[in-house]
């Protein structure tokens, strides 16, 4: 063992002693007091997500990092909608981590504090960097439980945070790394094959053929199975990613700033995948089917123009007036086909509009939704997480704005103004949507992490991968 991460609560006014964990306070009483006086003469008392390294404190533990989970007891906040508690443990092992991480130190033992699978998920969580295609690469750290024998906990934390690290990582790598087919082989070792051009033209899956036309890269439909229940006759969940392996906006080109992040713009197909990957880890008993449809949008003599007018699976035309706007037509043709499972539900995820973005920020997925039994489970799974969803309008006003079309069905983008484009976005992808129970679940605001969530370093986040995985235990349970 080359490193330790241990809890310390914040000093209570009443009280001036040092409040440990559990295990730090064991392991306090192993070095005869030694922690308790070198944090009583090291400075202040720890805050909230800080640490603080001591040395030497015992023989076979070279470095301990001492790290703030704030106030003992905190629990659900409604005003913030998470699980104080459990952010803080992942935000406070993810900073001791690091800070071991960055003293190359290789083996680090961790405090449950309270709560295994929120400690598990920082570490690893916390621990992720994309640096695959660099020379010098971070020291790479095993985390393992320290002081408990709650395994379980910490194992089940460790796979959700590996779920939403292989999101990460198929976010993260560069667009010419992860094609349409690298990504399809990429969750192919972990599950299933995945369908080629002949087979989506077989489908019928005309708006999804028209935005891949302008890409010399093949696209691709990817559909997982996992039968976690062999009872034929639970329905499935479904699960549905938007899986652009990159966006140049196509004939509407993007400007050129910031067009090297639409690598991540099958951010909806890397969290559902990924999640579907996590859930079989897990051996959770339900039936998920994932689907994501994967392509790129360029431009190109082949490429759709606007004002072209495409057939969906569905039989509904499309008029195309924002190449751009291509998310949503690649999802019609996925939720068509999904409803041919008659599954339990549907969740799509894309990174499908900037106005989300312009409405939430990076604070929370804006989720559009049918039904109020979905909502509640989807919002019951992400207090659990910490990754936020909030609930937004489906109004009949934004399905007019979709629906009044000159030349086909349906229009790709809002016919009279460019305000409220995530609901009109919604609206457009309600119109292939039959299902009693589905949700859309915009992530474009929440694709990148800056520093809003301190136990993500800067880049790709993976978010809601792990309100995914929770989700799908949530109706396991059956609660």
């Amino acid at each position: 063992l080359d490193g330790l991460v241990l809890g310390v609560y914040e000093k209570e006014k009443d009280n001036n002693g040092i409040s440990f964990t559990e295990a730090a306070a064991s392991f306090d009483r192993s070095v005869s007091g030694k922690l308790t006086e070198m944090m009583s003469i090291s400075g202040p008392s720890l805050k909230k997500g800080k640490s603080r390294i001591f040395y030497g404190l015992h023989q076979d533990v070279p470095s301990v990092a001492v790290v703030g989970l704030g106030k003992k007891g905190a629990g659900v906040c409604g005003k913030e909608n998470w699980d104080d508690c459990k952010e803080n443990i992942r935000a406070a092992v993810s900073a001791g981590c690091r800070q071991l991480q960055d003293l190359e130190v290789q083996q680090v033992e961790v405090d449950p504090c309270g709560d295994g699978q929120s400690a598990a998920e920082g570490a690893v969580l916390g621990l992720f960097e994309y640096d695959e295609l660099k020379s010098k690469k971070k020291v790479r750290v095993a985390t393992q439980l320290y002081g408990s024998a709650d395994t379980e906990a910490w194992e089940k934390g460790v796979l959700y945070g590996e779920g939403q690290n292989l999101a990460r990582r198929l976010m993260e790598a560069p667009a010419n790394h992860i094609t349409p087919t690298a990504f399809a082989e990429a969750i192919e070792q972990k599950l299933s094959p995945f369908s080629d051009r002949a087979w989506i033209e077989q489908e019928q899956m005309g708006a999804f053929l028209s935005v891949s036309k302008g890409s010399e890269e093949p696209p691709v439909f990817l559909e997982l199975h996992y039968t976690g229940n062999p009872d034929s006759s639970q329905a499935p969940l479904m699960l549905v990613g938007k899986g652009i392996t990159f966006d140049s906006g196509g004939i509407s080109l993007k400007p050129s700033s910031g067009m090297d992040a639409m690598r991540a713009d099958m951010g909806g197909a890397a969290t559902v995948c990924s999640a579907i990957v996590t859930a079989a880890a897990l051996k959770l008993p339900v039936n998920i089917i994932g689907l994501a449809p994967l392509c790129e949008n360029m431009p190109s003599g082949k490429a759709n123009k606007p004002g072209d007018v495409v057939r969906a699976k569905n039989g509904k035309t499309i008029q195309v007036d924002n190449t751009d706007a291509e998310g949503r037509l690649i999802l019609a043709d996925a939720l068509c086909y999904a409803h041919s499972f008659k599954p339990k539900a549907i969740v799509n995820a894309a990174t499908l509009t900037g106005a989300m973005d312009v409405a939430l920020g990076s604070a929370a997925t804006g989720v559009f939704t049918n039904s109020d039994w979905l909502w509640e489970k989807l919002h019951k799974a992400s207090v659990v997480t910490g990754d936020r969803v909030w609930r937004m309008p489906l109004f009949q006003h934004y399905t007019k704005q979709v629906t009044e079309c000159a030349l086909a069905d349906l229009n790709n983008i809002g016919k009279y103004s460019r305000s409220g484009g995530a609901c009109t976005a919604a609206a457009f992808l309600r119109e292939f949507v039959t299902a009693d129970h589905w949700a859309h679940l915009d992530i474009a605001g929440v694709m990148t992490n800056k520093d809003e969530v301190p136990y993500l370093r800067k880049g790709m986040s993976g978010r809601p991968t792990r309100t995914l995985v929770e989700f799908a235990t949530v109706l396991a349970s059956g609660s």
